[in-house]
């Protein structure tokens, strides 16, 4: 009689797990709590992994300063990723190679690619998918620059192409006697100063020093063809070459247009007369620029005007056309009836030999005599332009 009842006991304490043969409530509400728990969970580890991702991606702060990437023949996307990761420009080369697929693939093309470090893969991916040789740069060199200011002013706008390296192409002797050299420059002459003609000019991506230095040497004999520098013998009775150097001073000096052929007739006349030069533009090429102009003059080198007579070895910069139609075409002589040749009393030639800045816009006076030129001077440094 006892054991029934027992059992009853057991029955009443235990929860029913099945009524009328459907889960009872209390285990639902397990299953659902179990459930609800593990989406949860799935959702978080979701949620974090794509918080990780999204980081990998695009990662937190600024994007660095752009860098010069260069993707080689034998790259593919496996070797590209982990270089891009190597270099900084990228956090996770897996992630990228993903995120590449999932945006539709890269096609890998060998090339120079202006690349910021930790930039969005969106934008790197889109750098990358431009080819170099479609990616322009305009890059403007001013009239009367340098070699040495063309190269940094080069890399600037193409940092691809080095500065030092684009130098070398354009002063080394083995390249200037082969790939890059002038119809002007003899044979002696291994630097392309003065003949690179200044100018603004789109480089794409792909190019090298060579082949810019190459464009802008077709460019210049191409005006000078235009301005007659081919028949320069004839015309001023100077080969193309020393044409384009007495255009490289005149470049450097003139601040006005109208001195220029002026200039270029006093460099004429002092020539004529064995006479130096005595021009302050040539000491400065390839010298510090912070040097006093004393200084500057008591250094003896080829391009010292007022040590040495005749024209410096090379042109000291890198002149624009205007220069060059003054070279070929210089102003002629005042006339008898100049104010300049009235004190001229010995028969000596009334010729412009001298000049000096006489305003602050620029504007050169210019003298047949010496006493003529010491006055131009004297009131140069009244007015404060010297």
């Amino acid at each position: 009689m006892n054991e029934p009842q027992d059992m009853d006991h057991e029955h009443r304490v235990l929860p029913s797990l099945v009524v009328n043969g459907f889960p009872s409530k209390r285990i639902v509400n397990i299953v659902a709590m179990v459930f609800v728990s593990v989406l949860v969970v799935v959702a978080v580890a979701f949620g974090a992994h794509k918080y990780w991702y999204l980081q990998q991606v695009n990662p937190s702060g600024q994007a660095d300063a752009s860098e010069i990437f260069l993707i080689t023949e034998t790259d593919d996307l496996s070797t590209l990723s982990k270089r891009l990761k190597q270099g900084g420009f990228i956090v996770n080369d897996s992630v990228f190679r993903s995120y590449a697929s999932s945006e539709g693939g890269l096609e890998i093309l060998p090339g120079y690619y202006t690349l910021r470090p930790h930039d969005h893969m969106g934008n790197i991916l889109r750098v990358l998918r431009t080819p170099p040789n479609e990616t322009l740069s305009k890059v403007t060199f001013p009239e009367g620059f340098t070699l040495a200011q063309i190269a940094e002013r080069l890399h600037q706008g193409v940092p691809s192409i080095d500065a030092e390296d684009f130098l070398a192409k354009t002063g080394d002797a083995e390249m200037t006697n082969s790939a890059v050299r002038s119809v002007y420059q003899p044979d002696s002459v291994t630097s392309l100063e003065g003949l690179l003609f200044p100018d603004t000019y789109l480089i794409s991506g792909d190019k090298s020093a060579t082949q810019v230095a190459q464009e802008m040497l077709k460019l210049m004999e191409r005006v000078g063809r235009q301005e007659g520098l081919d028949d320069s013998l004839n015309l001023v009775g100077r080969s193309p070459y020393e044409v384009l150097i007495i255009a490289s001073i005149i470049e450097r000096e003139a601040k006005v247009p109208q001195d220029r052929p002026k200039i270029a007739r006093v460099i004429y006349n002092r020539l004529a007369l064995g006479m130096p030069l005595e021009i302050d533009a040539t000491l400065f090429y390839k010298q510090n620029s912070e040097l006093s102009f004393p200084t500057l003059k008591a250094i003896d080198t080829p391009f010292n005007t007022y040590m040495h007579t005749g024209l410096p070895p090379t042109p000291i910069s890198n002149p624009g056309r205007d220069s060059i139609a003054a070279a070929l075409s210089p102003a002629p002589n005042p006339s008898a009836g100049n104010t300049l040749c009235r004190e001229i009393q010995d028969g000596s030639p009334c010729i412009y030999l001298y000049y000096v800045l006489s305003d602050k816009d620029g504007n050169h006076k210019f003298a047949a005599t010496f006493s003529q030129h010491q006055a131009n001077v004297q009131a140069a440094i009244i007015a404060g332009v010297l």
